[in-house]
C-alpha cells in the first residue's frame, strides 16, 4: 500500500444538475462528505450518464466538461470543472480486466454525474478524475463483478465514485411532490435495507421487486451502486452520507463503505 490509508468507496445520488449551483441539504453533504475523506490520488467515477456499448475509460490528459442537459440556467452551463485526467489510472484500469476489450476512450469526458458532485466534494478541482463507462449490453451482476475487481486501486490511493440514483423515474416525476411517492419510499427503504445487510441478491435483481420496476425503469442510474458494492469487503462499515426524495420519484440516497 505504499503507506497509504486504504481508500473509501462512495455512492451518491446526484439527482438535478441544479445541485451542482444550489446550496442545499445534498450539496452540503458532499462538501462535508469532501473535507472528511482522506485525499485521494485520484478518482474513478462510474456515472449513470456514460452508458454505452462496451467498457470504455478516459485517458484525456484535460478532460472537458460536459453539459448533458437541456432546458436549464445559463449559470449552469457556464460551469467548468477542469480538474486533470490521469492516463496512467485509464491504463491501470485495463491493465485490471486483460480478458476484456476495455478502450482508452479522449473523445468523452465528465458528465454532469460526475461534475455536480465533484464541484462540490473538490471545488479546487485538482484531484485528477477519470470515468469508466457502464456496458449497457451487460447484466446487473457483471456490474457487480467488475466493481469487485477494481477493488486493488483502493490500496493504490484512489477514491472509487458511483454516480447515480437508487430510485429514478423522470417519467413520474411532479415537481410539486413533498417527498417520494409511496412506492418509491418503499424501494428506497427496501434498497437501504439490502445495503447495510450486504444482501448481493437483493440489489442484483432490482426488477423481481414491484417497486423496483417503477423504481428502476432504465437501469442507468441503479447500476453504479452495484460497482460500488462490489467493492466493498466482508464486514466494512456503510454509513448513509445523505438521504432523501426529491419529485416523488428520485431517491438522494448517498452512502459510504470503508470511511
Amino acid at each position: 500500500m505504499n503507506g497509504r490509508r486504504r481508500m473509501p468507496v462512495v455512492f451518491l445520488g446526484h439527482g438535478s444538475p441544479m445541485n451542482a449551483i444550489e446550496d442545499n441539504r445534498y450539496s452540503q453533504a458532499w462538501r462535508a462528505l469532501g473535507r472528511r475523506l482522506p485525499k485521494p490520488r485520484a478518482i474513478l467515477c462510474i456515472s449513470a450518464h456514460w452508458f454505452v456499448r462496451g467498457i470504455r475509460v478516459t485517458a484525456n490528459a484535460q478532460p472537458r466538461t460536459i453539459h448533458d442537459f437541456g432546458g436549464f440556467p445559463r449559470d449552469l452551463y457556464a460551469l467548468q470543472y477542469d480538474a486533470p485526467g490521469d492516463p496512467a489510472l485509464a491504463e491501470r484500469v485495463v491493465e485490471i480486466f486483460p480478458t476484456l476489450d476495455v478502450l482508452e476512450d479522449d473523445t468523452w469526458g465528465l458528465d454532469h454525474g460526475a461534475w455536480s458532485l465533484l464541484v462540490h466534494m473538490y471545488p479546487e478541482a485538482d484531484v485528477p478524475v477519470v470515468q469508466l463507462s457502464i456496458d449497457a449490453t451487460k447484466p446487473p451482476e457483471f456490474h457487480w463483478a467488475l466493481g469487485s475487481a477494481l477493488a486493488r486501486l483502493r490500496d493504490e490511493g484512489v477514491l472509487v465514485l458511483g454516480s447515480g440514483n437508487v430510485v429514478h423515474n423522470l417519467e413520474l416525476i411532479d415537481a410539486q411532490a413533498n417527498g417520494g411517492f409511496d412506492w418509491a419510499q418503499r424501494y428506497d427503504e427496501r434498497v437501504r435495507v439490502a445495503i447495510q445487510n450486504g444482501e448481493r441478491e437483493i440489489l442484483v435483481r432490482y426488477n423481481a421487486d414491484p417497486d423496483g420496476k417503477l423504481a428502476v425503469p432504465t437501469p442507468e442510474h441503479y447500476l453504479p451502486l452495484l460497482y460500488v458494492m462490489g467493492l466493498r469487503t466482508a464486514g466494512e462499515t456503510i454509513e448513509t452520507v445523505v438521504d432523501g426524495l426529491e419529485f416523488g420519484s428520485i431517491s438522494m440516497r448517498g452512502i459510504t463503505i470503508g470511511a
